[in-house]
Protein backbone atom coordinates (compact mmCIF):
# COMPACT_ATOMS: atom_id res chain seq x y z
CA UNK A 1 0.00 0.00 0.00
CA UNK A 2 1.33 3.43 -0.96
CA UNK A 3 1.94 5.67 2.05
CA UNK A 4 -0.24 8.74 1.65
CA UNK A 5 1.25 11.95 2.97
CA UNK A 6 -0.57 15.26 3.11
CA UNK A 7 0.10 16.91 0.77
CA UNK A 8 1.38 14.27 -1.63
CA UNK A 9 4.01 14.88 -4.26
CA UNK A 10 1.96 14.37 -7.41
CA UNK A 11 4.00 13.00 -10.30
CA UNK A 12 3.06 13.96 -13.84
CA UNK A 13 3.69 11.10 -16.29
CA UNK A 14 4.51 11.84 -19.94
CA UNK A 15 4.40 8.40 -21.60
CA UNK A 16 5.44 9.73 -25.00
CA UNK A 17 8.88 10.61 -23.57
CA UNK A 18 9.16 8.36 -20.48
CA UNK A 19 10.05 4.74 -21.25
CA UNK A 20 8.68 3.18 -18.05
CA UNK A 21 5.69 5.49 -17.54
CA UNK A 22 3.02 2.82 -18.16
CA UNK A 23 4.61 0.27 -15.81
CA UNK A 24 5.19 2.85 -13.06
CA UNK A 25 1.68 4.25 -13.38
CA UNK A 26 0.25 0.71 -13.16
CA UNK A 27 2.29 0.16 -10.02
CA UNK A 28 0.51 3.10 -8.37
CA UNK A 29 -2.81 1.34 -9.07
CA UNK A 30 -1.58 -2.05 -7.81
CA UNK A 31 -0.15 -0.41 -4.71
CA UNK A 32 -3.46 1.19 -3.69
CA UNK A 33 -2.61 4.70 -4.88
CA UNK A 34 -4.58 7.29 -6.82
CA UNK A 35 -3.82 8.02 -10.47
CA UNK A 36 -5.24 10.55 -12.90
CA UNK A 37 -5.93 8.75 -16.18
CA UNK A 38 -6.89 10.05 -19.64
CA UNK A 39 -9.89 8.70 -21.51
CA UNK A 40 -11.70 9.79 -24.66
CA UNK A 41 -14.44 11.38 -22.54
CA UNK A 42 -12.84 13.17 -19.56
CA UNK A 43 -9.87 12.56 -17.27
CA UNK A 44 -10.63 10.09 -14.47
CA UNK A 45 -9.36 9.73 -10.91
CA UNK A 46 -8.40 6.06 -10.83
CA UNK A 47 -7.76 3.44 -8.16
CA UNK A 48 -7.91 -0.35 -7.86
CA UNK A 49 -11.65 -1.03 -8.00
CA UNK A 50 -11.25 -4.15 -5.82
CA UNK A 51 -9.35 -2.38 -3.02
CA UNK A 52 -11.78 -0.76 -0.55
CA UNK A 53 -9.16 1.51 1.02
CA UNK A 54 -8.03 2.77 -2.36
CA UNK A 55 -11.63 3.40 -3.40
CA UNK A 56 -12.26 5.23 -0.11
CA UNK A 57 -9.33 7.51 -0.98
CA UNK A 58 -11.08 8.47 -4.25
CA UNK A 59 -14.11 9.73 -2.32
CA UNK A 60 -11.85 11.65 0.09
CA UNK A 61 -9.74 13.27 -2.65
CA UNK A 62 -12.81 14.39 -4.58
CA UNK A 63 -15.04 15.24 -1.61
CA UNK A 64 -17.54 12.90 -3.27
CA UNK A 65 -20.70 11.65 -1.48
CA UNK A 66 -20.30 8.02 -0.45
CA UNK A 67 -23.57 6.92 -2.10
CA UNK A 68 -22.44 8.15 -5.53
CA UNK A 69 -21.41 4.96 -7.42
CA UNK A 70 -18.14 4.58 -9.30
CA UNK A 71 -17.60 3.09 -12.76
CA UNK A 72 -15.01 0.34 -13.17
CA UNK A 73 -12.85 0.40 -16.29
CA UNK A 74 -11.79 -2.79 -18.06
CA UNK A 75 -9.67 -3.41 -21.17
CA UNK A 76 -12.19 -5.60 -23.03
CA UNK A 77 -15.52 -7.42 -22.82
CA UNK A 78 -13.56 -10.55 -21.85
CA UNK A 79 -13.33 -9.11 -18.33
CA UNK A 80 -17.10 -8.71 -17.87
CA UNK A 81 -17.66 -12.16 -16.34
CA UNK A 82 -14.88 -11.56 -13.80
CA UNK A 83 -16.80 -8.74 -12.07
CA UNK A 84 -20.40 -9.09 -13.26
CA UNK A 85 -22.87 -11.98 -13.09
CA UNK A 86 -25.87 -12.85 -15.23
CA UNK A 87 -24.40 -10.85 -18.09
CA UNK A 88 -27.06 -10.69 -20.83
CA UNK A 89 -26.27 -11.32 -24.48
CA UNK A 90 -27.21 -7.73 -25.29
CA UNK A 91 -24.24 -6.52 -23.20
CA UNK A 92 -21.87 -8.31 -25.53
CA UNK A 93 -23.75 -6.95 -28.53
CA UNK A 94 -23.26 -3.42 -27.21
CA UNK A 95 -19.58 -4.12 -26.45
CA UNK A 96 -18.98 -5.41 -29.98
CA UNK A 97 -20.54 -2.28 -31.43
CA UNK A 98 -19.34 0.46 -29.08
CA UNK A 99 -16.30 -0.72 -27.05
CA UNK A 100 -13.76 0.72 -26.63
CA UNK A 101 -15.89 3.82 -26.38
CA UNK A 102 -17.98 6.17 -24.24
CA UNK A 103 -20.55 3.58 -23.06
CA UNK A 104 -21.05 2.33 -19.49
CA UNK A 105 -23.31 -0.67 -18.85
CA UNK A 106 -25.00 -1.27 -15.48
CA UNK A 107 -24.91 -5.00 -14.63
CA UNK A 108 -25.28 -7.18 -11.50
CA UNK A 109 -22.00 -7.14 -9.51
CA UNK A 110 -20.01 -10.14 -8.37
CA UNK A 111 -19.01 -10.32 -4.71
CA UNK A 112 -15.39 -9.43 -5.53
CA UNK A 113 -16.50 -5.87 -6.37
CA UNK A 114 -16.80 -4.02 -3.01
CA UNK A 115 -20.04 -2.25 -2.11
CA UNK A 116 -17.94 0.84 -1.45
CA UNK A 117 -17.15 0.89 -5.19
CA UNK A 118 -20.81 0.55 -6.15
CA UNK A 119 -22.14 3.09 -3.65
CA UNK A 120 -23.85 0.27 -1.74
CA UNK A 121 -25.68 -1.06 -4.82
CA UNK A 122 -25.85 -4.68 -6.02
CA UNK A 123 -25.09 -3.42 -9.52
CA UNK A 124 -21.89 -2.05 -11.04
CA UNK A 125 -21.17 0.24 -13.99
CA UNK A 126 -18.54 -1.12 -16.39
CA UNK A 127 -16.91 0.45 -19.41
CA UNK A 128 -13.94 0.02 -21.74
CA UNK A 129 -12.31 3.43 -22.37
CA UNK A 130 -11.09 4.35 -25.83
CA UNK A 131 -7.62 5.55 -24.90
CA UNK A 132 -4.50 3.45 -25.55
CA UNK A 133 -2.60 4.69 -22.49
CA UNK A 134 -5.35 3.84 -20.02
CA UNK A 135 -6.04 0.48 -21.64
CA UNK A 136 -2.32 -0.32 -21.33
CA UNK A 137 -2.28 0.75 -17.67
CA UNK A 138 -5.29 -1.48 -16.84
CA UNK A 139 -3.66 -4.45 -18.57
CA UNK A 140 -0.36 -3.83 -16.79
CA UNK A 141 -2.08 -3.42 -13.40
CA UNK A 142 -4.14 -6.57 -13.89
CA UNK A 143 -7.14 -5.11 -12.03
CA UNK A 144 -10.12 -2.98 -13.06
CA UNK A 145 -9.73 0.72 -12.37
CA UNK A 146 -12.53 2.57 -10.59
CA UNK A 147 -12.45 6.09 -11.97
CA UNK A 148 -14.94 8.92 -11.60
CA UNK A 149 -14.13 12.21 -13.31
CA UNK A 150 -10.95 13.69 -11.92
CA UNK A 151 -12.32 16.96 -10.58
CA UNK A 152 -13.17 18.12 -7.09
CA UNK A 153 -16.76 17.00 -6.58
CA UNK A 154 -19.23 19.54 -7.99
CA UNK A 155 -16.72 21.29 -10.25
CA UNK A 156 -16.61 20.95 -14.04
CA UNK A 157 -14.99 17.72 -15.22
CA UNK A 158 -11.37 17.89 -16.50
CA UNK A 159 -10.70 17.43 -20.19
CA UNK A 160 -6.93 18.06 -20.04
CA UNK A 161 -4.15 17.02 -17.68
CA UNK A 162 -3.81 20.67 -16.65
CA UNK A 163 -7.43 20.67 -15.45
CA UNK A 164 -6.61 17.66 -13.24
CA UNK A 165 -3.52 19.35 -11.89
CA UNK A 166 -5.64 22.38 -10.93
CA UNK A 167 -7.97 20.20 -8.82
CA UNK A 168 -5.78 17.29 -7.68
CA UNK A 169 -2.16 18.41 -7.38
CA UNK A 170 -0.94 17.41 -3.92
CA UNK A 171 -3.95 15.14 -3.31
CA UNK A 172 -3.08 12.13 -5.49
CA UNK A 173 0.00 10.13 -6.43
CA UNK A 174 0.19 10.72 -10.16
CA UNK A 175 -1.42 12.08 -13.31
CA UNK A 176 -0.87 10.59 -16.77
CA UNK A 177 -0.83 13.27 -19.46
CA UNK A 178 -2.60 11.78 -22.46
CA UNK A 179 -3.47 15.00 -24.25
CA UNK A 180 -6.90 16.65 -24.54
CA UNK A 181 -9.98 14.42 -24.48
CA UNK A 182 -11.54 13.68 -27.87
CA UNK A 183 -15.19 13.56 -26.75
CA UNK A 184 -15.31 15.94 -23.80
CA UNK A 185 -18.37 14.67 -21.89
CA UNK A 186 -18.54 11.55 -19.76
CA UNK A 187 -19.75 8.19 -20.96
CA UNK A 188 -23.36 7.32 -21.65
CA UNK A 189 -24.76 5.06 -18.91
CA UNK A 190 -27.43 2.47 -19.71
CA UNK A 191 -28.99 0.15 -17.11
CA UNK A 192 -29.29 -3.39 -18.52
CA UNK A 193 -30.82 -4.84 -15.34
CA UNK A 194 -34.28 -3.47 -16.20
CA UNK A 195 -36.73 -3.93 -19.07
CA UNK A 196 -36.69 -1.92 -21.22
CA UNK A 197 -33.07 -0.78 -20.75
CA UNK A 198 -32.93 2.66 -19.17
CA UNK A 199 -30.70 5.64 -19.98
CA UNK A 200 -29.36 6.90 -16.65
CA UNK A 201 -26.91 9.47 -17.98
CA UNK A 202 -26.56 10.84 -21.52
CA UNK A 203 -22.98 11.06 -22.67
CA UNK A 204 -20.54 10.56 -25.50
CA UNK A 205 -22.66 7.86 -27.17
CA UNK A 206 -25.96 9.32 -28.44
CA UNK A 207 -29.25 7.80 -27.33
CA UNK A 208 -30.10 7.25 -30.98
CA UNK A 209 -27.09 4.90 -31.32
CA UNK A 210 -28.19 2.86 -28.29
CA UNK A 211 -31.65 2.44 -29.77
CA UNK A 212 -30.17 1.06 -32.98
CA UNK A 213 -28.99 -1.97 -30.96
CA UNK A 214 -31.47 -2.15 -28.08
CA UNK A 215 -34.68 -0.94 -29.67
CA UNK A 216 -36.70 0.74 -26.94
CA UNK A 217 -34.65 2.63 -24.34
CA UNK A 218 -36.40 4.47 -21.53
CA UNK A 219 -34.96 7.77 -20.29
CA UNK A 220 -34.64 8.19 -16.53
CA UNK A 221 -36.18 11.32 -15.02
CA UNK A 222 -32.75 12.28 -13.60
CA UNK A 223 -31.70 13.17 -17.15
CA UNK A 224 -34.12 16.10 -17.23
CA UNK A 225 -34.77 16.97 -13.59
CA UNK A 226 -33.17 16.97 -10.18
CA UNK A 227 -33.51 13.89 -7.96
CA UNK A 228 -35.01 14.32 -4.50
CA UNK A 229 -32.86 14.23 -1.37
CA UNK A 230 -34.11 10.76 -0.42
CA UNK A 231 -33.71 9.24 -3.87
CA UNK A 232 -30.67 7.01 -4.30
CA UNK A 233 -28.58 7.42 -7.47
CA UNK A 234 -28.11 4.24 -9.53
CA UNK A 235 -25.20 5.67 -11.50
CA UNK A 236 -22.72 8.55 -11.31
CA UNK A 237 -24.03 12.02 -12.12
CA UNK A 238 -27.68 11.31 -11.36
CA UNK A 239 -28.31 13.00 -8.03
CA UNK A 240 -25.82 15.64 -7.03
CA UNK A 241 -25.18 19.03 -8.55
CA UNK A 242 -22.34 18.48 -10.98
CA UNK A 243 -20.06 20.49 -13.22
CA UNK A 244 -20.81 23.77 -11.48
CA UNK A 245 -18.58 26.85 -11.74
CA UNK A 246 -18.47 29.29 -8.83
CA UNK A 247 -20.94 31.76 -10.37
CA UNK A 248 -24.61 30.74 -10.66
CA UNK A 249 -25.71 29.55 -14.10
CA UNK A 250 -28.96 30.02 -16.02
CA UNK A 251 -29.48 27.75 -19.02
CA UNK A 252 -31.60 29.10 -21.87
CA UNK A 253 -33.18 26.54 -24.20
CA UNK A 254 -35.09 27.05 -27.43
CA UNK A 255 -34.24 28.20 -30.92
CA UNK A 256 -30.69 29.68 -30.93
CA UNK A 257 -31.88 33.05 -32.24
CA UNK A 258 -34.51 33.27 -29.52
CA UNK A 259 -32.19 32.11 -26.74
CA UNK A 260 -29.60 34.68 -27.82
CA UNK A 261 -32.25 37.40 -27.88
CA UNK A 262 -33.46 36.39 -24.42
CA UNK A 263 -29.94 36.47 -22.99
CA UNK A 264 -29.26 39.91 -24.52
CA UNK A 265 -32.35 41.19 -22.76
CA UNK A 266 -31.29 39.82 -19.37
CA UNK A 267 -27.58 40.63 -19.20
CA UNK A 268 -26.24 42.81 -16.42
CA UNK A 269 -22.82 44.49 -16.82
CA UNK A 270 -20.87 41.83 -14.87
CA UNK A 271 -22.55 38.75 -16.37
CA UNK A 272 -20.81 36.16 -18.54
CA UNK A 273 -22.15 34.13 -21.47
CA UNK A 274 -21.62 30.65 -22.88
CA UNK A 275 -22.87 30.83 -26.45
CA UNK A 276 -22.77 29.21 -29.85
CA UNK A 277 -20.03 30.61 -32.06
CA UNK A 278 -22.43 32.44 -34.38
CA UNK A 279 -23.73 34.64 -31.55
CA UNK A 280 -20.44 35.63 -29.90
CA UNK A 281 -20.67 39.08 -31.48
CA UNK A 282 -24.05 39.68 -29.84
CA UNK A 283 -22.54 40.01 -26.38
CA UNK A 284 -19.88 42.69 -26.79
CA UNK A 285 -18.57 44.00 -23.50
CA UNK A 286 -19.18 40.72 -21.64
CA UNK A 287 -16.85 37.82 -20.88
CA UNK A 288 -17.91 34.99 -23.17
CA UNK A 289 -16.86 31.43 -23.89
CA UNK A 290 -17.80 29.93 -27.24
CA UNK A 291 -19.40 26.49 -27.09
CA UNK A 292 -19.00 25.66 -30.77
CA UNK A 293 -21.24 26.18 -33.81
CA UNK A 294 -24.95 25.77 -33.11
CA UNK A 295 -25.15 22.71 -35.36
CA UNK A 296 -21.90 21.03 -34.21
CA UNK A 297 -22.77 18.86 -31.21
CA UNK A 298 -19.32 17.22 -31.08
CA UNK A 299 -17.60 20.60 -30.79
CA UNK A 300 -20.04 21.55 -28.02
CA UNK A 301 -19.28 18.34 -26.13
CA UNK A 302 -15.56 19.05 -26.34
CA UNK A 303 -15.94 22.60 -25.09
CA UNK A 304 -18.70 22.46 -22.46
CA UNK A 305 -16.56 21.71 -19.40
CA UNK A 306 -13.80 24.07 -20.47
CA UNK A 307 -16.45 26.75 -20.94
CA UNK A 308 -17.74 26.24 -17.42
CA UNK A 309 -14.23 26.18 -15.91
CA UNK A 310 -13.12 29.32 -17.74
CA UNK A 311 -15.36 31.56 -15.64
CA UNK A 312 -13.76 30.52 -12.36
CA UNK A 313 -10.77 32.66 -13.26
CA UNK A 314 -13.05 35.71 -13.64
CA UNK A 315 -15.26 37.78 -11.34
CA UNK A 316 -18.49 37.29 -13.31
CA UNK A 317 -21.54 37.41 -11.05
CA UNK A 318 -23.85 35.27 -13.22
CA UNK A 319 -23.49 33.05 -16.30
CA UNK A 320 -26.09 32.62 -19.04
CA UNK A 321 -25.69 29.62 -21.33
CA UNK A 322 -27.27 28.82 -24.68
CA UNK A 323 -28.33 25.18 -24.79
CA UNK A 324 -28.54 22.81 -27.79
CA UNK A 325 -31.60 20.69 -28.43
CA UNK A 326 -31.71 17.01 -27.44
CA UNK A 327 -30.63 15.51 -30.77
CA UNK A 328 -27.48 13.36 -30.73
CA UNK A 329 -24.81 14.63 -28.34
CA UNK A 330 -26.99 17.66 -27.64
CA UNK A 331 -28.80 15.63 -24.96
CA UNK A 332 -25.51 15.12 -23.08
CA UNK A 333 -24.30 18.72 -23.52
CA UNK A 334 -27.65 20.08 -22.35
CA UNK A 335 -27.67 17.70 -19.38
CA UNK A 336 -24.24 18.93 -18.25
CA UNK A 337 -25.23 22.58 -18.59
CA UNK A 338 -28.50 22.02 -16.72
CA UNK A 339 -26.72 20.20 -13.89
CA UNK A 340 -24.23 23.07 -13.67
CA UNK A 341 -27.25 25.35 -13.27
CA UNK A 342 -28.95 23.13 -10.70
CA UNK A 343 -31.67 22.74 -13.37
CA UNK A 344 -32.35 26.49 -13.39
CA UNK A 345 -33.62 26.50 -16.99
CA UNK A 346 -35.50 29.12 -19.00
CA UNK A 347 -37.27 28.14 -22.22
CA UNK A 348 -36.96 30.93 -24.78
CA UNK A 349 -39.42 29.07 -27.00
CA UNK A 350 -39.50 27.97 -30.57
CA UNK A 351 -38.46 30.09 -33.48
CA UNK A 352 -41.48 32.01 -34.80
CA UNK A 353 -42.64 31.54 -38.36
CA UNK A 354 -41.19 34.58 -40.16
CA UNK A 355 -42.88 35.76 -43.36
CA UNK A 356 -41.40 38.60 -45.38
CA UNK A 357 -43.79 40.86 -47.30
CA UNK A 358 -42.62 43.12 -50.06
CA UNK A 359 -43.90 44.65 -53.28
CA UNK A 360 -44.46 47.96 -55.00
CA UNK A 361 -46.46 50.85 -53.53
CA UNK A 362 -50.22 50.49 -53.84
CA UNK A 363 -50.32 46.69 -54.02
CA UNK A 364 -52.28 46.33 -50.79
CA UNK A 365 -49.73 45.52 -48.11
CA UNK A 366 -51.87 47.11 -45.40
CA UNK A 367 -54.68 44.64 -46.04
CA UNK A 368 -52.29 41.67 -46.26
CA UNK A 369 -50.66 42.63 -42.98
CA UNK A 370 -54.07 42.92 -41.33
CA UNK A 371 -54.76 39.34 -42.46
CA UNK A 372 -51.52 38.16 -40.79
CA UNK A 373 -52.51 39.95 -37.59
CA UNK A 374 -55.83 38.09 -37.60
CA UNK A 375 -53.74 34.88 -37.51
CA UNK A 376 -51.90 36.08 -34.38
CA UNK A 377 -48.99 37.60 -36.24
CA UNK A 378 -46.74 40.41 -35.03
CA UNK A 379 -45.91 42.94 -37.75
CA UNK A 380 -42.53 44.65 -37.98
CA UNK A 381 -42.61 47.70 -40.25
CA UNK A 382 -39.02 48.28 -41.35
CA UNK A 383 -39.59 51.94 -42.14
CA UNK A 384 -41.10 52.55 -38.71
CA UNK A 385 -38.23 50.76 -36.97
CA UNK A 386 -35.69 52.73 -39.00
CA UNK A 387 -37.25 56.07 -38.05
CA UNK A 388 -37.40 55.02 -34.42
CA UNK A 389 -33.70 54.13 -34.55
CA UNK A 390 -32.89 57.54 -36.04
CA UNK A 391 -34.23 59.01 -32.79
CA UNK A 392 -32.84 56.49 -30.31
CA UNK A 393 -29.82 54.66 -31.75
CA UNK A 394 -26.67 56.71 -31.18
CA UNK A 395 -24.62 54.19 -33.16
CA UNK A 396 -26.74 54.65 -36.28
CA UNK A 397 -26.63 58.44 -35.96
CA UNK A 398 -22.86 58.33 -35.54
CA UNK A 399 -22.37 56.04 -38.57
CA UNK A 400 -24.49 58.29 -40.81
CA UNK A 401 -22.65 61.41 -39.61
CA UNK A 402 -19.24 59.81 -40.22
CA UNK A 403 -20.28 58.82 -43.76
CA UNK A 404 -22.14 61.99 -44.84
CA UNK A 405 -21.19 64.82 -42.51
CA UNK A 406 -23.41 66.93 -40.28
CA UNK A 407 -26.87 65.92 -41.51
CA UNK A 408 -28.54 65.99 -38.08
CA UNK A 409 -29.91 69.09 -36.37
CA UNK A 410 -31.85 69.74 -33.18
CA UNK A 411 -35.00 68.23 -34.74
CA UNK A 412 -33.25 65.04 -35.88
CA UNK A 413 -32.21 63.92 -39.34
CA UNK A 414 -32.35 66.65 -41.95
CA UNK A 415 -33.77 64.47 -44.74
CA UNK A 416 -33.55 67.20 -47.38
CA UNK A 417 -29.85 67.71 -46.66
CA UNK A 418 -29.08 63.99 -46.72
CA UNK A 419 -31.25 63.52 -49.82
CA UNK A 420 -29.33 66.18 -51.72
CA UNK A 421 -26.17 64.13 -51.12
CA UNK A 422 -27.37 60.63 -51.92
CA UNK A 423 -30.19 60.83 -54.47
CA UNK A 424 -28.00 62.38 -57.16
CA UNK A 425 -25.15 59.92 -56.52
CA UNK A 426 -25.88 56.17 -56.85
CA UNK A 427 -22.67 55.24 -55.01
CA UNK A 428 -23.59 57.52 -52.11
CA UNK A 429 -27.08 56.00 -51.96
CA UNK A 430 -25.58 52.52 -51.93
CA UNK A 431 -23.25 53.58 -49.11
CA UNK A 432 -26.18 54.98 -47.10
CA UNK A 433 -28.13 51.76 -47.51
CA UNK A 434 -25.11 49.75 -46.32
CA UNK A 435 -24.86 51.93 -43.19
CA UNK A 436 -28.58 51.58 -42.47
CA UNK A 437 -28.74 47.81 -43.10
CA UNK A 438 -25.73 47.16 -40.85
CA UNK A 439 -27.72 48.55 -37.90
CA UNK A 440 -31.30 47.84 -38.95
CA UNK A 441 -31.02 44.12 -39.73
CA UNK A 442 -29.59 43.10 -36.31
CA UNK A 443 -32.22 45.27 -34.59
CA UNK A 444 -35.02 43.60 -36.53
CA UNK A 445 -33.56 40.16 -35.95
CA UNK A 446 -33.54 40.81 -32.21
CA UNK A 447 -37.18 41.94 -32.32
CA UNK A 448 -38.18 38.90 -34.35
CA UNK A 449 -36.76 36.42 -31.89
CA UNK A 450 -37.77 38.34 -28.80
CA UNK A 451 -41.38 38.24 -29.99
CA UNK A 452 -43.79 35.90 -28.25
CA UNK A 453 -45.99 35.77 -31.35
CA UNK A 454 -46.08 32.49 -33.32
CA UNK A 455 -45.88 34.43 -36.61
CA UNK A 456 -43.83 37.52 -37.42
CA UNK A 457 -44.46 39.48 -40.62
CA UNK A 458 -41.61 41.68 -41.86
CA UNK A 459 -42.85 44.58 -44.01
CA UNK A 460 -39.89 45.69 -46.11
CA UNK A 461 -39.68 47.38 -49.51
CA UNK A 462 -35.99 46.37 -49.73
CA UNK A 463 -36.46 42.89 -48.27
CA UNK A 464 -33.82 41.28 -50.50
CA UNK A 465 -31.39 44.18 -50.83
CA UNK A 466 -31.08 44.43 -47.04
CA UNK A 467 -30.64 40.69 -46.47
CA UNK A 468 -33.78 40.50 -44.32
CA UNK A 469 -35.07 37.71 -46.56
CA UNK A 470 -32.56 35.39 -44.85
CA UNK A 471 -34.62 35.65 -41.66
CA UNK A 472 -37.76 34.49 -43.46
CA UNK A 473 -39.26 31.05 -44.00
CA UNK A 474 -41.33 32.44 -46.89
CA UNK A 475 -41.16 35.71 -48.83
CA UNK A 476 -44.38 37.04 -50.36
CA UNK A 477 -44.47 39.48 -53.27
CA UNK A 478 -47.69 41.54 -53.25
CA UNK A 479 -48.61 42.62 -56.76
CA UNK A 480 -51.44 44.52 -58.43
CA UNK A 481 -52.06 45.91 -61.96
CA UNK A 482 -50.28 49.22 -62.52
CA UNK A 483 -53.51 51.15 -63.24
CA UNK A 484 -55.07 49.88 -60.02
CA UNK A 485 -51.98 50.91 -58.04
CA UNK A 486 -52.05 54.41 -59.60
CA UNK A 487 -55.67 54.97 -58.55
CA UNK A 488 -54.96 53.74 -55.02
CA UNK A 489 -51.89 55.97 -54.62
CA UNK A 490 -53.82 59.02 -55.88
CA UNK A 491 -56.67 58.38 -53.40
CA UNK A 492 -54.41 57.50 -50.50
CA UNK A 493 -51.81 60.27 -50.81
CA UNK A 494 -53.90 62.99 -52.49
CA UNK A 495 -51.50 63.40 -55.43
CA UNK A 496 -51.99 63.96 -59.14
CA UNK A 497 -52.20 61.15 -61.66
CA UNK A 498 -48.98 62.34 -63.29
CA UNK A 499 -47.02 62.15 -60.03
CA UNK A 500 -48.59 58.79 -59.16
CA UNK A 501 -47.50 57.39 -62.55
CA UNK A 502 -43.96 58.64 -61.98
CA UNK A 503 -43.84 56.86 -58.61
CA UNK A 504 -45.11 53.60 -60.09
CA UNK A 505 -42.68 53.74 -63.02
CA UNK A 506 -39.73 54.36 -60.69
CA UNK A 507 -40.32 51.13 -58.75
CA UNK A 508 -39.26 47.58 -59.53
CA UNK A 509 -41.35 45.65 -62.00
CA UNK A 510 -43.29 42.45 -61.41
CA UNK A 511 -40.48 40.34 -62.88
CA UNK A 512 -38.22 41.21 -59.95
CA UNK A 513 -40.69 39.96 -57.34
CA UNK A 514 -41.62 36.84 -59.30
CA UNK A 515 -37.93 35.97 -59.61
CA UNK A 516 -37.02 36.56 -55.96
CA UNK A 517 -40.07 35.74 -53.81
CA UNK A 518 -41.09 32.24 -52.77
CA UNK A 519 -44.79 33.18 -53.14
CA UNK A 520 -46.83 35.76 -55.07
CA UNK A 521 -50.15 37.22 -53.91
CA UNK A 522 -52.00 39.27 -56.55
CA UNK A 523 -54.40 41.94 -55.37
CA UNK A 524 -57.23 41.89 -57.90
CA UNK A 525 -59.98 42.39 -55.31
CA UNK A 526 -62.70 45.01 -55.63
CA UNK A 527 -62.17 46.36 -52.11
CA UNK A 528 -59.65 46.35 -49.25
CA UNK A 529 -61.92 44.13 -47.17
CA UNK A 530 -62.24 41.61 -49.99
CA UNK A 531 -58.45 41.51 -50.46
CA UNK A 532 -57.89 41.10 -46.71
CA UNK A 533 -60.11 38.00 -46.78
CA UNK A 534 -58.26 36.68 -49.82
CA UNK A 535 -54.92 37.26 -48.06
CA UNK A 536 -56.25 35.53 -44.92
CA UNK A 537 -57.10 32.39 -46.90
CA UNK A 538 -53.71 32.60 -48.69
CA UNK A 539 -51.77 32.72 -45.39
CA UNK A 540 -53.87 29.93 -43.84
CA UNK A 541 -52.94 27.69 -46.76
CA UNK A 542 -49.27 28.73 -46.53
CA UNK A 543 -49.08 27.95 -42.80
CA UNK A 544 -50.64 24.52 -43.39
CA UNK A 545 -48.04 23.82 -46.08
CA UNK A 546 -45.18 24.87 -43.79
CA UNK A 547 -46.43 22.60 -41.00
CA UNK A 548 -46.58 19.67 -43.40
CA UNK A 549 -43.05 20.45 -44.61
CA UNK A 550 -41.79 20.60 -41.02
CA UNK A 551 -43.32 17.21 -40.24
CA UNK A 552 -41.29 15.68 -43.06
CA UNK A 553 -37.97 17.41 -42.29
Amino acid sequence: MIERGNPLKTRIFHPETEKNAIAEAAEIIRGGGLLGIPTETVYGLGANALNEEAVKAIFEAKGRPQDNPLIIHVPSADWLERYCKDVPAVAYALARRFWPGPLTMILPRRENVPLRTTGGLETVGVRCPDHPLTLAIIEAAGVPIAAPSGNTSGRPSPTTAQHMIEDMDGKIDGIVDGGPCAVGVESTIVDLTVTPPRLLRPGGLPLESLREVLGEVAVDKAVTQKLGDRERPRAPGMKYRHYAPKAPVTVVTGDPERSAAYIRGQLEPNDGVICFDEYAGDFAGHIIHKLGPAADRLAQARHVFDALRTFDATDVSHIYAQCPDDAGLGLAVGNRLKKAAGFHVVDAGKRPLVIGLTGPTGAGKTSALAALERLGGCILDCDAVYHEMLRTDEGLRRDITEAFGDVFDERGLNRQKLGSIVFADPEALERLNAVIYARLVPALRQRVYASAAPIVGIDAINLFESGLDRLCRRTVGLLAPAEVRIRRIMARDGISEEYARLRVEAQKGEDFYRAHCTDILVNDAASAAEFENKAYAFFCHMIKQIKEESNHE
